[in-house]
């Protein structure tokens, strides 16, 4: 069964990878206008870990591509491998 969860409801949830690496926090997401597919999800990165302050921020964002989300719960979970 599909779980559906409405995208405002996402806004300002921390985003992690899967070995624990914080990212920062969920701010938007990039969405095809013809398939109406989420291509990227826009985060807006915490410059206080390693790892996030490693990613290129394009205008104070990281795009991460939706293919890199592996869970939506309290966390959005993201494959690091995937991320550059």
């Amino acid at each position: 069964m599909v779980k559906y969860i409405i995208a405002k409801q996402l806004v300002g949830r921390k985003v992690i990878t899967s070995d624990g690496f914080d990212v920062g926090r969920f701010v938007d997401a990039e969405i095809s206008e013809v398939t109406g597919k989420i291509n990227n999800i826009l985060v807006e990165p915490n410059m206080d870990s390693s790892f996030a302050s490693r990613l290129k921020a394009e205008s104070g964002q990281v795009k991460i591509p939706y293919a890199s989300v592996l869970a939506v719960n309290d966390y959005i979970v993201v494959d690091r491998k995937n991320i550059a």
